[in-house]
């Protein structure tokens, strides 16, 4: 199985405190996703905190405005240090998504390890190459400028 990883980081000037409370809850997820994804939280448990084992639902068209239901279970969490979450069902063969969070001087930095795998073998690799690559990257690039609207840029 092919798997690739993609890093992210960004710098925010809010608390750690403020940077958790906003990242995990499931609530805000669709409010940093494109809106073209059509991304919609359909757990009844999306307002509770995140905890270790939760399962959350949503629905997404990720491609060519197919829907798509996709659950992922908190599989681990860190209060103010870091959460997992990983893909049960949905159009990944594998996702890993680890959000690191750490104070630093006059706001927290974040940090967004990911790890997946694509279905089909060879078909998934090239899809992976000619369009779920640089559609992964945009979304993180349309969440990073999300968050900046929202909470401001980090000026040092």
């Amino acid at each position: 199985m092919k798997s690739y990883q993609l890093k992210f980081k960004q710098v925010l000037p809010i608390s750690l405190s403020a940077a958790w409370d906003f990242f995990s809850s499931p609530a805000n997820l669709a409010k940093i996703t494109p809106d073209d994804m059509e991304f919609i939280v359909t757990s009844d448990d999306s307002q509770e905190k995140m905890y270790p084992g939760m399962i959350i639902t949503y629905k997404v068209s990720p491609l060519f405005g197919i829907h798509l239901n996709w659950m992922t279970e908190i599989t681990q969490v860190a209060p103010e240090k870091y959460f997992i979450d990983e893909q049960r069902f949905g159009p990944f063969k594998f996702w890993h998504h680890q959000h690191h969070f750490k104070a630093i001087e006059g706001g927290v930095e974040m940090t967004d390890i990911l790890t997946y795998a694509l279905p089909l073998g060879v078909l998934g690799t090239i899809a992976h190459n000619l369009m779920v690559k640089n559609k992964v990257k945009e979304i993180f690039t349309f969440r990073e400028n999300k968050v900046i609207e929202l909470f401001g840029s980090f000026d040092q």
